[in-house]
Formats: structure tokens, C-alpha cells, sequence
């Protein structure tokens, strides 16, 4: 956006006929040049790689605030969108966050509307989460993350084993910033000794608090102040299925200045 900002400064304003259709153009073609390079980086990241966490409950995400916006961010969904070529995921950005015509988003990525149009079907087609059919109500979800949060603030692993999916997986990104699991931890049984270790390991004083992060209740883990880590969940049959746990300090920078501004915890 900042580099967007800076061409706008810079560009002739009286030849361009629409603002909007010239800035969603050097957006979309500088994220484009983005992706690419993090795709070469993410192929020498250490372990897992997890979209970085944001604070939700304090109108980020703008006055077109919704239901579909929030799913939009979810942590699941940018975790799927990793699938996409760089191509595939402006096209389903612009049509499904922005409401774009396939002719607008051609016009934006200088391809034919058919084209346009087979690149959306065949990332849609990548998309799919049958699970999301099946999405549990909002309440339960919240229900059982304030149940993790609670046995997790007294250690209770008989709790957090009664929470549990039988398959559940724990991915942990630490970006070799800080320490954590370079691969996932799968099954039960696995991830509550994981959860012991991490209990053992934990510092003195280490906080843990209910948020909204990406439109969603997720943990947030704080000592003296800084953030450690935003944990966020995903839901299926009544069980927590999987867990996703930020680390990396470089990824958590935003979300601490958000909290330091006076975001909302819960």
C-alpha cells in the first residue's frame, strides 16, 4: 500500500479517466510482484508457515464490516489461499473480497474476461473445504476456545484432552525466530505431550487472554506486556481440530502495536 501511495503521488492525475480502476490495478500488480518473492522465501522458511495474525475487534477491517469480510480473513481460509498461484489469488481476492466483474479483473490483469473466468473456476475449485458446509455455530466455537483458554491458564491437560479432536494437529510457526516445533504435531495423545512440554517451558508471568484475531476467537499470549504468540482454532464435530500458532515475532508486530494502541481483548 505504501508503494501504491507513492506512484499516486507521483502520477500525472489529470490523464487518469478512473482513480479507483487505476489504483486497484497498481495494488493488485504489486501484491502480484509480492507473492512471487515470498513464495522463493517460503521455500527456505524454518517449519510451518501461518498468515500473520490480526486484532479484529477494533474495526480494522473497515466500514463494509460483515460476515462474508471476517470469513474473508479467517486464518483457515488465508492458509488455503497458500494453494493459489499468484495469478489464481488475485482473481478470487478481487472477485469475492471486492465484488469485481470478471471484465473489470481482466482489465486489471490484462487477460481475456474467458480466461479470467477459468482462472476463478479452477481456484474456487482448489478452494473448496467440504468442512465448511458444515461450520459450527459461532457460539460453540467460543464456547470451546474460553474452555481452552481456561484449562490452559490452569494446566489443566485433562481438560485441553477432553477438547481435543482425536486427530487433531498443531502447526507452530516460529520462522526460526524463537522456538517451536518445526513440524506438525498430529493425533491426541501427541499434541498433549507437546502441550505439557510447552507448560513446563513457559515463563513466569505468561498471560493468556481471549481476542478476536482474524474474525474468530483466538488466544493471545502476553508477558510484561509483549506479545509471545496468538493462537487460532479450527472447529469440526464439537472438537477442536486443529490449532495454528503464531510465534515469530516479525509476524506479531502489527497485532502488538494494535494491542498496545488499545485493542480489545475479551
Amino acid at each position: 500500500m505504501q508503494d501504491a501511495y507513492l506512484r499516486w503521488s507521483g502520477a500525472d492525475r489529470a490523464a487518469i479517466d478512473r482513480p479507483a480502476a487505476w489504483l486497484a490495478t497498481v495494488v493488485t500488480r504489486l501484491g502480484l510482484n509480492r507473492l512471487a518473492s515470498a513464495r522463493a522465501q517460503r521455500e527456505e522458511y524454518a517449519g510451518p508457515w501461518l498468515p500473520e495474525p490480526v486484532l479484529t475487534r477494533d474495526g480494522v477491517l473497515g466500514p463494509l464490516e460483515s460476515a462474508e469480510r471476517r470469513d474473508a480473513v479467517s486464518t483457515a481460509l488465508l492458509v488455503l489461499l497458500e494453494r493459489l498461484t499468484p495469478t489464481e489469488r488475485a482473481v478470487y481476492v478481487l472477485r469475492e473480497a471486492f465484488a469485481y466483474s470478471h471484465r473489470e479483473i481482466a482489465g486489471v490483469l490484462e487477460l481475456s474476461e474467458a480466461n479470467c473466468r477459468q482462472v476463478y473456476g479452477r481456484a474456487v475449485r482448489r478452494l473448496e473445504r467440504p468442512e465448511a458446509r458444515f461450520a459450527p455455530p459461532e457460539e460453540q466455537r467460543r464456547r470451546l476456545v474460553e474452555s481452552f483458554v481456561a484449562a490452559a491458564r490452569e494446566g489443566d491437560l485433562a481438560g485441553l484432552e477432553r477438547l481435543l479432536a482425536e486427530d487433531v494437529v498443531w502447526w507452530s510457526d516460529g520462522g526460526g525466530r524463537v522456538s517451536a516445533a518445526r513440524r506438525p504435531v498430529v493425533g491426541r495423545e501427541a499434541v498433549l505431550r507437546f502441550l505439557a512440554g510447552v507448560a513446563r517451558r513457559t515463563e513466569e508471568g505468561t498471560e493468556a487472554a481471549l481476542a478476536e484475531v482474524n474474525g474468530a476467537p483466538a488466544l493471545v499470549s502476553r508477558l510484561r506486556g509483549t506479545l509471545l504468540a496468538v493462537t487460532t482454532f479450527e472447529v469440526r464435530d464439537g472438537a477442536i481440530s486443529g490449532v495454528r500458532v503464531v510465534m515469530n515475532p516479525d509476524k506479531l508486530a502489527f497485532a502488538n502495536r494494535q494491542l498496545a494502541a488499545g485493542s480489545p481483548l475479551e
